[in-house]
């Protein structure tokens, strides 16, 4: 079982993931509703929005929170509040005037953990799939979570995305991308590293539809992610496959229509704001992402677009389309076994499995609680 390190909010109080010191708690517990709003009820799905074989359902809401107090990977990052480091790497923090190193005993660099300092005066989001590039490899984020502003350097649990690589590189940085739905279901859901690596060779990791002959074969094959790998990606980089020449082209412009679509059929909303999307591959709603305020999803919503973007060109063009119902499927709670992780004051993880769905949650405790980010997926094993 897992365990994270974790700080209270202006303490730094540690516990180390890797040594497995009981600092953070899971708990297994009976269906029920955990504290804090649960916004579903104030949730309305947009007609659906169709390109080739990815439909994207709008999700709106009249009502939102004040989510300015967070800052995100990207926006951390760019900046400089955010240092991500390898393991070992000794990091300089400028402190009241003056640099001081920050002392690490964490052993050596390690292919599924980093170093993370928040020195930002704001709470900082990560959610899972989401990409950091440079260090000695490419490297995902492994879970949802919040990391408190003050916090002591943080043990970072991480998947590799660049399986050909292990040698210094540049300093890690914001890529602006999280990995497709494939990519992102190893690492949030399934947790393993070699089948990470196996999503990223191998575009889709979602069975065939065993209902409707495709249309058209995948746009994105397996071919033609090899010959990236083979001409432009050499180290398997995730960035460099799906971002090359041979791929990058097909994602930019299908990314380019949908987007005109969405900005089409949401631009005269009143009274209510989109605040996530449901997302089907033919038929078969497979997806979703939902956010506590419209300027939250607004600051994902690029780099989740392109990840469905890539996930659809992965997969067989099908007849079918979903309709609303199913997709309204993916705004109720799930009824089954749950699993918690928690950080007193600062953030609680939820995991719910139901069936082929798993639900995950992610709760910001302070200044009250609130749910930041509701991820719905159908597994594909």
């Amino acid at each position: 079982m897992d365990r994270s390190l974790f700080s209270l909010f202006g303490h730094g109080l540690l516990g180390f993931t890797a040594l497995g010191v009981a600092a953070m708690g899971f708990v297994w517990s009976s269906p029920g509703t955990p504290a804090g709003a649960k916004p579903q009820d104030d949730w309305r799905l947009l007609e659906p929005i169709t390109y080739e074989n990815l439909t994207v359902f709008p999700v709106v809401s009249a009502s939102g929170h004040d989510t300015r107090a967070f800052l995100t990977l990207e926006e951390g990052l760019s900046s400089g509040e955010i240092i991500v480091r390898e393991q070992g790497a000794e990091t300089i923090v400028r402190d009241r005037d003056r640099n001081r190193p920050v002392p690490q005993s964490y052993g050596g660099p390690s292919v599924n953990q980093l170093v993370l300092i928040n020195r930002s005066k704001r709470p900082l989001i990560l959610l899972a799939g989401e990409l950091v590039s440079g260090g000695k490899q490419d490297r995902v984020i492994a879970k949802d979570r919040i990391v408190a502003p003050g916090a002591e350097p943080l043990p970072l649990n991480v998947f590799c995305v660049e399986h050909g690589r292990w040698s210094n590189g540049a300093q890690f940085s914001a890529a602006n991308t999280i990995v497709h739905p494939s990519v992102r279901e190893q690492a949030a859901v399934k947790r393993n590293q070699s089948d990470v690596w196996a999503s990223v060779a191998g575009g889709s990791v979602a069975a065939e539809s065993r209902t409707a002959a495709p249309a058209a074969a995948p746009r994105m094959s397996a071919d033609a992610i090899n010959e990236a790998v083979r001409t432009e990606a050499p180290t398997q980089s995730y960035n460099k496959i799906y971002n090359s020449r041979l791929l990058g082209g097909s994602v930019d412009s299908f990314v380019e229509e949908v987007q005109r679509r969405f900005r089409r059929e949401t631009s005269g909303l009143k009274g209510e704001r989109v605040v996530g999307v449901v997302i089907a591959y033919g038929g078969e709603v497979a997806w979703s992402d939902i956010f506590a305020s419209s300027e939250l999803f607004d600051q994902y919503w690029n780099k989740l677009l392109r990840s469905y973007a890539v996930e659809a060109l992965a997969r067989p063009t099908l007849r079918e389309k979903a309709s609303l119902d199913e997709a309204r499927e993916f705004l109720r709670r799930l009824n089954g076994r749950e699993t918690t992780e928690s950080e007193p004051g600062v953030y609680r993880w939820l995991e719910i499995s139901e069936g082929s769905l798993s639900q995950i949650e992610l709760d910001a405790l302070q200044p009250k609680t609130i749910t930041l980010h509701r991820l719905v997926l159908r597994r594909t094993s």
